[in-house]
């Protein structure tokens, strides 16, 4: 029982990483868009 509840919240984690990855490029590409807007 112990290894099961180990093994699911290791897979949330890494989950959670995975989404934190996707907004942080989410969040760059915002970004390059205004600098790019900002310099025309």
């Amino acid at each position: 029982m112990k290894k099961l509840t180990v093994a699911v919240l290791s897979l949330l984690l890494l989950a959670a990483c995975n989404t934190m990855e996707g907004v942080g490029k989410d969040v760059q590409k915002a970004g390059e868009k205004i600098e790019d807007a900002a310099e025309k």
